[in-house]
């Protein structure tokens, strides 16, 4: 169970490691599904920005920056800020046995960066 930060109108943090781990999955979770879904590419520039289109299976597309409302969440959960954590998470799950859930994100992030 979580409580209330200071300040702030969403929970503090868990009390322990498997709580912390839980919750940042549910809010990962929550907010990918508030998403523009759909495989995300580079598509030229959009004006004089990058242009984000998502693919969607049906073969849909939409730019994502005509749906910044359900996108902008995303974006800046999983800002820079993240990479530094991630990055040595991946590391540290190198050094020990690799978990299959570890390799499956290292595969999907060696698909999408460049």
């Amino acid at each position: 169970m979580t409580r209330p930060a200071a300040g702030e109108g969403r929970p503090g943090p868990p009390e322990d490691d498997a709580a912390l781990l839980r919750e940042a999955a549910d809010r990962l979770e929550a907010i990918a599904a508030r998403t523009t879904g759909g495989d995300w590419h580079l598509g030229g520039l959009l004006a004089s920005r990058p242009e984000v289109v998502a693919h969607g299976p049906g073969g849909g597309t939409e730019h994502v920056a005509e749906a910044r409302a359900r996108s902008a969440a995303w974006i800046t959960a999983l800002s820079p800020a993240v990479a530094g954590p991630l990055a040595a998470w991946l590391r540290a799950a190198a050094a020990g046995d690799p978990s299959p859930e570890a390799a499956a994100v290292a595969r999907v992030l060696l698909q999408r960066l460049p």
